[in-house]
Formats: C-alpha cells, sequence, structure tokens
C-alpha cells in the first residue's frame, strides 16, 4: 500500500533513485510527505495554491490558469484550457491494434461536460460518463507538480483517449525519455518525415521549453504522445502536448482495452533534471513495509548519475553489481558511497565480467568511488566482497 504522510508508524521503502516522501533513494524510513494545496471554491472556480502554483479549474474540469508563481509566468495560453480528456475516432487502414492514422485526429471531441466536479480531501474529482465508460479524474497540487490520478471502466470501440496540454511555449522541438537517456524530435511538419512524426514513444517523460524555461510532463505507464506547435485563438505561438490514454481496436482481440484502467500522470515547470525525477516518482512510489528503518546500500553525490539496478553477481560470489548512467546529458562527476565493504571496485560488461579503458578510482578504499561518465553513459559496477 501506499504510505501515509505523517503516520509515525508507516516505514516505506524507496526503489527509486531519488529522496521521496522524506525516504533516501534506495533506503528505508519513516514517511514525511508535505500535504498536498486544499482546493477552494471561488465563484464558479476551484482554486488550489501550494506557494509554487497557483491553479484555477472551471466547471468543466479543465485546467482555465496554472501560474507559476516563482517565474511569475503563467503556463497555459490565453483562452486555452489545459489537462483536457479528447475523444478521437480510432480506424487505421490497417494493423488496427498498432497503427494510428493522422487523419483520425480531425475528428476529435473535448470531454467537456462532466456529471460531476467535486472536492475530495485534497483533491478535485472529475467523473465523465459516456455510455458505459466511465472517466474519473483526481487532481492534486503537491510541491509545485500537478498530479492527474485516473480511474477509467473502458467500454469504447475504435475510439482513442487523450489528455492534452496547451503550453504558452514556443519551441520547434521537444524531448523523450528512452531507455538510459533522451532525444530530441522535431514539433512542426516542415518536411514529409516530420509530418510522419504525429504520433511518437517517449518512457517516463517529456519535456517542452524555451531557453531557460521549460514544461515536464511524466507519466506511469503510457507511451504514445504528440506534441505540436500551433496558434491560440488570438494567433500567438503555442505548443501542445498529448498522451494517448487508451484506445479500443477489434481486431486481433474484440475485447482490447475493455475494462478498468488506473495510471498516473504530472505536469510541472522545470528542466530535464525535474522530468527525470518526476518520471521515476511516479513508476517507483516509496511502498509501506513492516521493519524499522534501513541505511540505503548505495549514496550518489550527483542527481545526473542515476542507480538503475542494484543486484548479486551471478556466480554466487557475494559480489554486488550496481547499473547505473548519466540521466541529463551532460558530462558529470559523482561519488558512489556505499554502506557496506568491499575490496575492489570495477567496471564490467553486461556479464558481470571485468573490462579496461573506464574510470573509476577508489577515492575512500572500500566505501567510496568516484566516477566521470559522458552523456548517457551506462556503466556497471562490480564490488568485490571483502577477502576473507
Amino acid at each position: 500500500r501506499a504510505p501515509v504522510a505523517g503516520d509515525p508508524a508507516a516505514v516505506a521503502a524507496n526503489a527509486g533513485p531519488y529522496p521521496r516522501h522524506g525516504v533516501p533513494a534506495m533506503g528505508i524510513g519513516p514517511v514525511t510527505a508535505p500535504a498536498a494545496a486544499r482546493p477552494l471554491r471561488r465563484d464558479d472556480r476551484i482554486v488550489l495554491d501550494d506557494g509554487a502554483l497557483h491553479v484555477e479549474i472551471d466547471d468543466r474540469g479543465t485546467l482555465v490558469s496554472v501560474r507559476d508563481l516563482r517565474a511569475d509566468r503563467e503556463l497555459l495560453p490565453p483562452g486555452v484550457a489545459g489537462g483536457v480528456l479528447q475523444l478521437f475516432r480510432d480506424t487505421p487502414r490497417e494493423w488496427d491494434a498498432w497503427d494510428i492514422n493522422d487523419e483520425d485526429k480531425r475528428s476529435g471531441t473535448d470531454l467537456l461536460a462532466p456529471v460531476a466536479v467535486d472536492i475530495v480531501d485534497d483533491a478535485v474529482v472529475v467523473r465523465h460518463e459516456r455510455g458505459r465508460t466511465v472517466l474519473t479524474q483526481s487532481v492534486r497540487l503537491c510541491g509545485g507538480r500537478i498530479d492527474y490520478a485516473f480511474d477509467i471502466d473502458w467500454h469504447e470501440s475504435q475510439k482513442l483517449l487523450k489528455l492534452a496540454f496547451p503550453l504558452d511555449i514556443r519551441t520547434d522541438r521537444s524531448t523523450s525519455e528512452i531507455q538510459f537517456g533522451h532525444l530530441h524530435r522535431p514539433i512542426h511538419r516542415n518536411t514529409s518525415w516530420d509530418a510522419a512524426r504525429f504520433e511518437t514513444v517517449a518512457h517516463r517523460w517529456i519535456h517542452v521549453g524555451e531557453p531557460g524555461y521549460g514544461v515536464a510532463i511524466a507519466n506511469d505507464v503510457v507511451y504514445g504522445h504528440d506534441i505540436r506547435g500551433g496558434r491560440t485563438p488570438d494567433g500567438r505561438s503555442m505548443t501542445t502536448a498529448r498522451l494517448s490514454l487508451l484506445r479500443a481496436p477489434r481486431y486481433p482481440d474484440p475485447n482490447a482495452d475493455q475494462g478498468r484502467h488506473t495510471f498516473s500522470v504530472s505536469l510541472r515547470p522545470g528542466g530535464i533534471p525535474d522530468a527525470v525525477a518526476d518520471g521515476y516518482a511516479l513508476q517507483l512510489p516509496p511502498r509501506t513495509v513492516p521493519g524499522a528503518a534501513v541505511e540505503p546500500l548505495l549514496e550518489v553525490t550527483d542527481r545526473a548519475v542515476v542507480v538503475e539496478s542494484v543486484k548479486l553477481a551471478e556466480d554466487r560470489s557475494g559480489d554486488l553489481v550496481v547499473r547505473l548512467y548519466e540521466a541529463h546529458g551532460n558530462r558529470s562527476r559523482a561519488s558512489v558511497r556505499t554502506a557496506f565493504s568491499w575490496s575492489e571496485a570495477v567496471a564490467t560488461d553486461l556479464l558481470e565480467r571485468a573490462v579496461d579503458g573506464t574510470a573509476v578510482r577508489a577515492s575512500t578504499p572500500g566505501r567510496e568511488v568516484a566516477l566521470e561518465l559522458r552523456p548517457f553513459e551506462l556503466l556497471t559496477l562490480r564490488f568485490r566482497a571483502p577477502v576473507a
């Protein structure tokens, strides 16, 4: 179960590479999660404010204002709603369960008539009903981040559900996470190749930004995205980022995706480091476990260097194998500090055999290793057990 903030008996295990809810990365400890902003009704809007963001939601369940209080900047274009659920026809010419046709996106319907918009504890709960399909989204604001929790009972046929975030940002590219890194994609249609990239994949997050300012959108299970430039009603440039949430193909399985689905999406102003951290936070939330606090096995001094996995060596020698990578696209230096003793730290290949040519320096023998990684460099370290 999820940890409960403020519960002195709650001890949570954090498998992620960053501290969460007061629990150190890859450690176990008491939960001290910050409280979410309390929603307040003001006239025909619901307002949330946590000191970092000021958010307003209207009676359609959509965002009508997201103001970054630190930067004194509005994220939404004027006159354009955000966080809008959109339903499209989905009838690929072939490969029903795999393809998406660009022309189907011209047939979209915005879901702007919810059956209820309520305040439940610290969340704004929006409920849509369409035939047998029921879509419920809970919106929270905490720590300068808007979190969407979806609970959908899906019974559509040949439909595509998207979540749209129009942003007051002018750019010609977006950034998408791939395994152990990220890449940039054009969002314009200047060439036929650009136009063909109307739907792209990303793992845990996408990022859209101008020099010095950006917005990170993360998720826990969604892979399909489309990001395109456009114009506001008054002719200003904007960028719309959309996530493909659910589909309902008929072939080869006519019951594909039918039934209940739960997933999470988050949005915050910030850079790529924030996007990386949010992606891990959504996919690896702390989990309550019985027992007492446990010191992390490892600590890394630079947030750009991410520990992806920790395991015992396959040869049953008792050696510990740690796989990490540089996640921000920069040259990064970090120290890996361990809570256990070892006799030697060596770089290995994927079969856990020692390799030459990688800079691994034990700055504190048996306790700390100093690393210098190139952009997106992937490194596997083997900490050899002390000699008896």
